[in-house]
C-alpha cells in the first residue's frame, strides 16, 4: 500500500517536472485572439444547432395524424359578415300588476312559476283604509248635492223676490202713466197747475228708471245664478269622479290576471305595507318571446331598425330583426330590442342568455369554408389543403367572416377539404402526410 503512494508521487513529480513554468509572460494580442476564436466558435455552434433543431423538427413533424385535425369541404354559398352582442330572452308580453291603492298584503293565492287563467285572483289587499276614504268622499258627496240643491232654492227665492219687485214697479208705472193723464186733463179743463203736471211726469220717468234698473238686476241675478249653480255641479261632478276612480281601485285590488299566462314574479310578503304604483305581481305570456340585446356603443352607427339578426341558443339558430333601439346609452351600453321569425321556438326559456349576431352584410354564392382556428390573423394566410393522403400549404386570401363561416376569394376550388385546425406548429412545412 506504502509502496503503491510512493509510486504515484513520483509519476506526479516526473509530469510537473516536464511542464513549462506558470510565470512565463504571454502578450495581449494572443490573448485577444484567442478571445476572438473562442467566440467565432460559440456562434458557429448555436447556428449548427439551431439549423440542427429546426431539421429534426421538421423531419418529425412532416406527417401528422388524421384524428388530431378537423377538416371541412370548400363549397359555393352566402357568407354573412357579423358584430358580436348578448342578448337575454324575455317574454314578448309581459304584464306587470301594481298596487293601486297604499294598502297591505292580506294573502297571496299563486306561486311564481304556475299557470294562471284570465279572471284568476293572483292574491288580495287589506282595503279597510281605502274603503274607509271611500264612505268620508261619498259622504262629502251627498254633502255637495244638499248644497247645490239649498243653493237652487235661495237663488229661486231672490229671482221671485226680484220678479215681484219688478211687477210691482209695472203696476206703478201704470198708476203713474195714469197720474199724468189726469194732471193734463185738469190742466186742460183749467183746475189743474203745470207743477202738477210736471211732478206727475217726474214721477213716471223715476219710476220707469228704477224698473229698468231693477229689469238689469234680474237678468244679471239669471246669469249670477247660471253660473253658482254650474260651479256647484262642477265641483260635485269632480268628487263624483274622485268616488267612481276609488271605487275602481277598490276593484282592482282583488288583484286578478287579464291575461292566461304564467306567473314570473309575486310579491309574498304578507302583511307587508305596499304603496299605490308599487308591483306586486308578473303574468307572461311565454307562447311568444323576444331578445334583448346588448352592444357596445362603438358599433353605434352600423346598429339601425329592421337590421337581420341571428339569434344562437346552443346548436340552435333563430332568425329576427332589430325592432327597436333604446336612445340611451349606459356605461358604453346600447340596448336594443329582437323580433323573432320564430318567437315561440321551443328553445326559448325565459331570462336565458344567448349568443347575438347582427348581420352587417352579406356575399351571396361565393366559395365558403366552416370556419375554425385555422383562420386567424389578416388576409392573406396560409392554409393547408387534404389531397390523397397529403396536406399542402396554399395562401388564400379572406373576405367577410362570421361565426360558422369564412369567405376565401382565391387559391381553393368548391370540392377541396381544407384543414380548420390550428397548424401554426407547421408554418415552415410546405407539405404534410396524413397518416389515418
Amino acid at each position: 500500500m506504502i509502496f503503491n503512494y510512493l509510486s504515484l508521487v513520483c509519476r506526479l513529480q516526473s509530469i510537473y517536472s516536464k511542464m513549462p513554468y506558470m510565470d512565463t509572460e504571454i502578450t495581449e494580442e494572443v490573448t485577444a485572439q484567442k478571445r476572438k476564436k473562442g467566440i467565432v466558435i460559440g456562434l458557429i455552434a448555436i447556428v449548427v444547432l439551431t439549423i440542427c433543431i429546426v431539421l429534426v423538427r421538421a423531419y418529425l413533424k412532416s406527417s401528422i395524424s388524421r384524428s388530431e385535425v378537423t377538416s371541412a369541404k370548400v363549397d359555393v354559398g352566402n357568407v354573412e359578415n357579423t358584430l358580436n352582442a348578448t342578448g337575454e330572452v324575455l317574454p314578448e308580453f309581459e304584464e306587470v300588476i301594481t298596487s293601486p291603492i297604499s294598502a297591505s298584503i292580506k294573502n297571496v293565492l299563486m306561486d311564481a312559476g304556475g299557470k294562471v287563467k284570465a279572471g284568476q285572483s293572483i292574491l288580495t289587499l287589506d282595503k279597510s283604509a281605502a274603503q274607509n276614504d271611500y264612505a268620508k268622499l261619498n259622504f262629502q258627496l251627498e254633502t255637495k248635492k244638499n248644497e247645490i240643491s239649498k243653493l237652487k232654492l235661495d237663488l229661486n227665492k231672490s229671482f221671485f223676490d226680484i220678479q215681484s219687485n219688478n211687477d210691482i214697479k209695472q203696476l206703478r208705472i201704470g198708476n203713474l202713466t195714469g197720474a199724468v193723464e189726469n194732471a193734463n186733463r185738469l190742466f186742460k179743463a183749467g183746475g189743474g197747475t203745470r207743477e202738477d203736471i210736471e211732478q206727475a211726469e217726474l214721477n213716471l220717468k223715476v219710476a220707469q228708471l228704477e224698473k229698468k234698473q231693477l229689469e238689469n238686476e234680474i237678468k244679471n241675478k239669471q246669469q249670477t245664478m247660471q253660473l253658482e249653480e254650474k260651479e256647484a255641479e262642477i265641483a260635485a261632478a269632480i268628487q263624483q269622479r274622485d268616488l267612481d276612480e276609488l271605487q275602481r281601485k277598490l276593484n282592482l285590488a282583488n288583484v286578478v290576471a287579464t291575461r292566461s299566462g304564467v306567473v314570473t314574479y309575486v310579491n309574498k310578503n304578507i302583511g307587508a305595507n305596499i304603496s299605490q304604483g308599487e308591483t306586486l305581481a308578473r303574468i307572461a305570456d311565454l307562447s311568444s318571446f323576444k331578445v334583448t340585446g346588448s352592444l357596445s356603443d362603438n358599433y353605434l352607427d352600423q346598429l339601425h331598425n329592421g337590421m337581420p339578426v341571428i339569434v344562437r341558443i346552443n346548436d340552435t339558430q333563430l332568425r329576427g330583426h332589430v325592432s327597436n333601439v333604446y336612445p340611451s346609452v349606459q356605461n358604453s351600453i346600447i340596448t336594443f330590442d329582437i323580433q323573432l321569425d320564430e318567437r315561440n321556438n321551443k328553445q326559448l326559456r325565459p331570462n336565458m342568455k344567448v349568443d347575438v349576431f347582427l348581420v352587417t352584410s352579406v356575399h351571396s354564392k361565393v366559395l365558403r369554408v366552416a370556419n375554425g382556428p385555422a383562420f386567424k390573423g389578416a388576409s392573406p394566410q396560409d392554409i393547408f389543403i387534404m389531397n390523397n393522403g397529403k396536406a399542402e400549404r396554399h395562401t388564400v386570401h379572406t373576405g367577410l367572416s362570421n361565426f360558422d363561416f369564412i369567405e376565401l376569394k382565391d387559391g381553393v376550388n368548391a370540392g377541396d377539404v381544407v384543414i380548420t385546425s390550428d397548424m401554426s406548429e407547421f408554418k415552415n412545412s410546405k407539405e404534410l402526410t396524413i397518416k389515418d
